[in-house]
């Protein structure tokens, strides 16, 4: 591209900023002289963008709005952010409406990529895992996407089996990775995978991540679950002030639908009834339902909206709390008003 071309566009970037600008002002930031800047902005009119001129004390050039939109020009890290927010509203359902709006956006984003952009966000794309089903999502998950620098190193590490070095915020020094799977759950991003630093799999937040890069050689991932029930898994057990015991009557599949895999981990229940009061229109499986969580005083009205029988193994002051809970309905359902502190 020649010097006086990427000044036009440079001058183009300038106006998208908004506001006015002062001849000056863009003569300064272009490095060259005032007429130079009027005929670059002779070029742009020339171009159907609609360039207009101030007059007065504090006058300049500013884009007017127009029948075009005037071209955009956007950094590496800018591209990838459109194209994975269209890909990701598209896969999440929330663009579902606009049709194929969507999917010609993103078409159009992809032609004027960089050939070595294209080919590194081809890989955050395969290696790309959504918690959430494609229908009925109710948030986006590409808006807090991290800086590309790391996300796309940790991309292609996925993808081709490769050993990653990351540095985690708070941690002391780099930590050795061989990364499973690149997951997009509730409006975060993760890396899941062996931490050969603790001989142990860890999941860790990549808007926490400051440093990555590829390292030489490759692994063979294991076995097992994917990438987006490891994340699940690891939140529902990450250590919390109370561990939670709960066993519900009811498939596992009607109890996640209320409890999702990053709340609680459900195991059906073998090998009996398991509990008092089998028959009956309530007959059925037990589960096992373990959650971690900070507080309790939620878990009562989450466990009345199951409307399955369910039994506290522990704590016992989730118990009392439950039959609080049961009281208060019971009060209510009979009319009667709560006592006065």
């Amino acid at each position: 591209m020649s010097r006086p071309v990427s000044r036009v566009l440079t001058l183009l970037e300038l106006l998208q900023a908004g506001g006015v600008r002062s001849v000056a002002e863009l003569a300064e930031r272009l490095g060259v002289a005032e007429r130079t800047v009027r005929r670059y902005v002779d070029h742009l009119v020339d171009l159907d963008v609609p360039v207009e001129s101030v007059r007065g004390r504090y006058g300049g050039y500013r884009l007017a709005p127009g029948h075009r939109m005037p071209p955009l020009m956007l950094s590496d890290d800018e591209a990838l952010a459109v194209l994975l927010s269209l890909v990701a509203g598209r896969r999440t359902g929330i663009t579902a409406a606009a049709g194929t709006a969507g999917e010609t956006a993103a078409a159009k984003v992809r032609r004027v990529l960089p050939e070595r952009l294209r080919h590194r966000l081809d890989a955050v794309l395969d290696s790309l895992t959504f918690t959430s089903a494609p229908a009925g999502a109710a948030e986006s998950t590409a808006s807090a996407a991290p800086e590309a620098a790391v996300l796309l190193p940790v991309a292609d590490a996925v993808r081709h089996h490769r050993p990653l070095a990351i540095r985690y915020t708070g941690g002391s020094g780099e930590r050795t990775l061989y990364p499973y799977g690149l997951v997009a759950h509730a409006g975060r991003w993760y890396v899941t995978g062996r931490d050969l630093s603790v001989g142990a799999d860890r999941t860790f937040r990549l808007d926490r991540v400051h440093r990555a890069r590829v390292l030489p050689g490759t692994f063979e991932p294991p076995p097992g679950p994917g990438p987006a029930e490891r994340v699940l898994t690891a939140l529902a057990t990450a250590p919390y002030r109370h561990e939670v015991t709960v066993r519900v009557r009811g498939t596992a599949e009607e109890i996640r639908a209320r409890l999702p895999g990053s709340v609680a981990v459900v195991a059906e229940e073998t090998g009996g009834d398991g509990a008092s009061g089998s028959g009956g229109p309530d007959a059925g499986p037990w589960c096992r339902v373990e959650i971690r969580a900070e507080r309790l005083d939620w878990l009562p009205g989450l466990l009345a909206s199951l409307d399955r029988p369910f039994v506290v193994e522990r704590p016992d002051e989730l118990r009392g709390l439950v039959a609080d809970l049961a009281g208060r309905l019971m009060d209510a359902a009979r009319g009667t008003p709560p006592p006065h502190d």
